[in-house]
């Protein structure tokens, strides 16, 4: 089984949250988030597969999103959680809207910050020039190329290096075999785009996220179920960039009666 923390609710509610990291990271990623949110709610956090203290389970095994979600679901089983809200960040958006489709029933509402929608002309090239070199560099050499391109700015440099501590974490064949997933990101997200759930969503993009926010837009104006806060001067990790904000605005969204 992954590993997990969770945290009882100050205020002794039965709702959980349960948040999902992204590539690279770990749930640490979260600790604003923590601090906050269980004054109000209970906390999941997981580490997926490879990640933070969830060991690797087989070196041969191959990945899928069915896969990772399945080891999601064994978690909130063990713990006996029937259904929660969940938060997302940059990959960890992919994985819940995945898990829309196929575990609808185990999600209340859903916050997502940096989500990726659809992979623009730079993104693309940036899987295409990963897959060449994936072989022949330290894969923590890809990672912070990735890392500089994706959070550019100097206000971005918080959040840029704890994502690059944190993936100095994982393994080189670890690194290779979450990457491979990849090459099923493009049908997967057209799927995503095509099919709206009935499940509200709060999408919170920063407004210098380039590569992702104009996809975010787009999604908002034609999914009944969604919205779309942009923070200002805030890039891909907005929960680092702008705690605060983020916390304010997913707790009123998740308390809302809508």
């Amino acid at each position: 089984m992954l590993h997990y923390t969770s945290y009882k609710a100050e205020n002794n509610s039965k709702k959980w949250i349960t948040f999902i990291h992204g590539a690279g990271g770990n749930s640490t990623i979260w600790f604003n988030q923590v601090r906050f949110f269980k004054g109000y709610f209970n906390i999941m956090l997981i580490d997926l597969r490879g990640h933070g203290k969830s060991k690797i389970l087989s070196e041969e095994l191959h990945y899928s999103f069915d896969l990772i979600i399945n080891d999601i679901i064994e978690v909130l089983d063990h713990r006996k959680i029937k259904k929660s809200h969940f938060v997302g960040i940059s990959l960890g958006s992919i994985i819940i809207q995945k898990m829309i489709q196929s575990h609808p029933e185990r999600i209340e509402k859903i916050g997502l910050g940096g989500a990726i929608l659809n992979l623009n002309f730079q993104s693309r090239i940036l899987m295409f020039f990963g897959k060449l070199t994936q072989s022949i560099l330290p894969f923590i050499w890809i990672y912070t190329f990735f890392a500089y391109v994706i959070m550019p700015y100097r206000n971005h440099r918080k959040s840029r290096a704890l994502f690059i501590r944190e993936a100095k974490k994982l393994s080189e064949n670890e690194f290779r075999r979450w990457y491979k997933l990849t090459a099923k990101l493009l049908p997967l997200l057209e799927r995503i785009r095509n099919r709206e759930i009935k499940i509200h969503t709060l999408y919170i993009m920063g407004s210098q996220d380039y590569m992702f926010l104009p996809f975010v837009k787009e999604i908002v104006k034609i999914h009944q179920y969604s919205k779309l806060l942009t923070l200002q001067k805030s890039g891909h990790v907005v929960n680092i960039d702008q705690p605060e904000r983020f916390n304010s605005e997913l707790l009123d969204f998740f308390l809302s009666k809508n």
